[in-house]
């Protein structure tokens, strides 16, 4: 009896080393060659941290004021996404709260808008974000804010 019980072990463990060596991919065996290693990784372009604290690249739409909504970015066309700066034409609808911003109304801008001073981002170091976002008013602008406006940028 003892000697089928300890003939079914071995059997069972041989089984198992099997199955795992089957089901595990050959890349994940391998060892990669130090030159494989060395090759340049492609460069990883920066990104829009929104309110959330997710990362986009070419987002449609972004919100500028986080805290009450009363300032967004809509219809964003980018035409420029690169390692330095980005641009796009949109619309930036702020709320000109009169007589207070709950019963306030919003207003539509046309805007262009550029990201830029990429620096490393606090929650995620592999990534880089846009740290500074700059809007030009092409036509109207909100009162009391300047042709160009530039805020900085959440990390």
């Amino acid at each position: 009896m003892r000697m089928g019980a300890l003939t079914t072990a071995v059997t069972l463990c041989a089984v198992a080393s099997l199955a795992t060596a089957a089901g595990t991919p050959p890349a994940a065996r391998s060892v990669p060659a130090p030159a494989a290693q060395t090759a340049q990784q492609p460069t990883v372009l920066p990104v829009l941290v929104d309110c959330f604290w997710h990362p986009h690249i070419r987002p449609a739409d972004f919100m500028l004021a986080c805290g009450d909504g009363n300032s967004r970015l809509t219809s964003l066309r980018w035409s420029q996404w690169g390692t330095d700066s980005a641009r796009a034409k949109g619309v930036n609808w702020v709320n000109d709260c009169k007589p207070y911003c709950a019963a306030g109304r919003f207003h539509a801008y046309p805007v262009t808008v550029r990201l830029d001073h990429p620096q490393p981002w606090k929650k995620r170091p592999q990534l880089s974000h846009y740290s500074r976002i700059t809007l030009e008013y092409t036509d109207r602008r909100p009162e009391r804010y300047a042709q160009t406006v530039s805020y900085p940028l959440w990390d």
